[in-house]
């Protein structure tokens, strides 16, 4: 073989490599996320079997979520409407806000029920290591004292 074609099959193997390469560090970044966390099973390094028993306890959950903030949300606006028309009723505004507290409180409810099941599924190091996430996240005001505090 010629010393060029050995270059050039050299070259072409090289510029292979980094493709792979590229592939493979582009797929990890995208795993992660924009944020970088790459979403809980693979924080927990959860198994597969973990990782089947996880998704089917997720699935249901997060629809529920979803439709108690929507449900959440729609009693809040109604509150707010309330709270700036011309007369504002009380009782109205009221029985709104005593709705968000009963979705709240279940949403609450649903969310340690989740927790529960989840701690079934993990490990002792696992179960720590999802305590510290959740320990660790953000604690803040809330955006109704944020857009008060200027």
């Amino acid at each position: 073989m010629k010393a060029s074609s050995l270059r050039l099959a050299l070259a072409f193997s090289l510029l292979v490599n980094l493709g792979v390469l590229g592939v493979a560090a582009y797929r990890a970044l995208a795993l992660q996320g924009p944020d970088g966390f790459g979403g809980l099973p693979r924080h927990l390094q959860l198994s597969a079997e973990q990782q089947r028993g996880w998704h089917e306890a997720e699935a249901a959950f997060l629809a529920q979520l979803g439709t108690a903030a929507a449900d959440i949300r729609a009693h809040r606006d109604r509150m707010v409407n309330a709270i700036f028309v011309a007369t504002p009723d009380l009782a109205a505004i009221d029985a709104e806000r005593a709705a968000i507290a009963r979705l709240q409180d279940e949403q609450q409810k649903l969310v340690i029920r989740q927790l529960l099941r989840e701690r079934e599924l993990l490990n002792p190091e696992q179960r720590a290591r999802l305590a510290r996430l959740l320990l660790e996240q953000p604690v803040g005001p809330t955006t109704i004292e944020r857009l008060h505090r200027d």
